[in-house]
């Protein structure tokens, strides 16, 4: 166990190798940072931090910088979040007000946390899986063709044209309307199409067989809508931090790979406005070792899906928890609404 100097020397080393990308020296530590100890007392302190893991000498008489297991006694140890300036604030804000779609949000979501952070932003759209029925409304577009709208909580909205084996009719589209409305109240999107079999026996024998067909469209809507879908931002950020990488390519070739993204997000999955953090080999996956993912859900009262910035392993943790935390909040509320 690390006592209170020790961890602000520790604290020191990271904020200075963040900041400058330069291996960090006992004597420079002690101008900077005012830790009111000589030189010689940090170099014990630097060689205590050193035996346990925490920081590493990348060259013969330089100095300092941190391994992953330094960034995650640091992340661990954060006491506070960097508070957000009035700019970003602002930037939020204005990025995310007014009347907007879905696509919108998010597309507008994932620029503001990739401008903000600097780094690689993926955004996961709400989950299917994870959702509730908000509303489902039934069109008649012809006697025998209908439009078939459903409305998640998360804003998701799901179409489908149907074509009729029989015409429906205005008051029978009005009842079905209101019945399937009433039938997947509540449960999630999983769950809420169980009580649908049979619902057609409630109806004439002249109609049952239109209302069979909108039934069985809706039902295969789930089915058909479980693919997992995210937006990225800011992969340009990475050139930027190229230096960070012994090659940044990997890590390129690991972001294309959709599936590999998903995992990670699905696996950071988080209560709505958590923070959930992945440092270097903790991610476990090829090409990322070299990388952290700072996460959070979101969602309406809960998670229904993730966000989160991907960038080097030397980035401002704090200031990327905070835009993190603070852009699933925002979403949360929108959703919410």
């Amino acid at each position: 166990m690390l006592d209170d100097r020790r961890l602000a020397v520790l604290r020191a080393i990271i904020e200075d190798y963040v900041s400058t990308g330069e291996p960090v020296g006992s004597r420079g530590l002690v101008e900077r940072h005012h830790l009111s100890v000589s030189p010689a007392t940090i170099r014990n302190d630097m060689a205590v931090l050193e035996e346990a893991g925490l920081i590493t000498q990348p060259h013969t008489s330089a100095g300092r910088v941190p391994t992953d297991a330094g960034y995650r006694l640091f992340v661990d140890q954060l006491a506070t979040v960097k508070p957000l300036s009035a700019a970003e604030r602002r930037a939020i804000q204005t990025l995310l007000d007014g009347p907007l779609d879905l696509d919108q949000i998010v597309s507008r979501a994932v620029r503001a946390l990739a401008q903000l952070t600097h780094q690689v932003a993926v955004i996961q759209y709400p989950s299917l899986r994870m959702t509730r029925v908000r509303h489902i409304e039934l069109v008649e577009l012809a006697p025998a063709r209908c439009l078939l709208v459903m409305i998640t909580d998360a804003g998701r909205v799901e179409q489908r044209f149907i074509e009729l084996p029989v015409p429906l009719g205005a008051e029978t589209a009005a009842v079905l309307r209101s019945r399937l409305n009433e039938a997947t109240a509540g449960p999630s999107l999983e769950d809420a199409f169980e009580d649908l079999d049979g619902l057609w026996l409630g109806f004439s024998e002249e109609v049952r067989p239109a209302v069979r067909a909108v039934v069985e469209r809706l039902k295969e809507i789930p089915k058909a809508g479980y693919q997992e879908r995210f937006v990225l931002a800011g992969t340009s950020n990475l050139a930027r931090s190229s230096a960070d990488f012994s090659s940044f390519m990997p890590v390129l070739e690991a972001i294309e790979e959709q599936v590999v993204l998903l995992k990670l997000l699905t696996e950071l999955s988080a209560d709505s406005g958590q923070i959930a953090v992945r440092i270097g080999h903790e991610t476990t996956q090829a090409g990322l070792e070299e990388t952290s993912l700072v996460a959070a859900g979101y969602g309406p009262g809960r998670t229904v899906a993730n966000l989160g910035v991907l960038g080097p392993t030397r980035m401002d943790y704090p200031g990327s928890i905070a835009v993190v935390r603070a852009i699933a909040l925002y979403l949360s509320r929108i959703l919410a609404a």
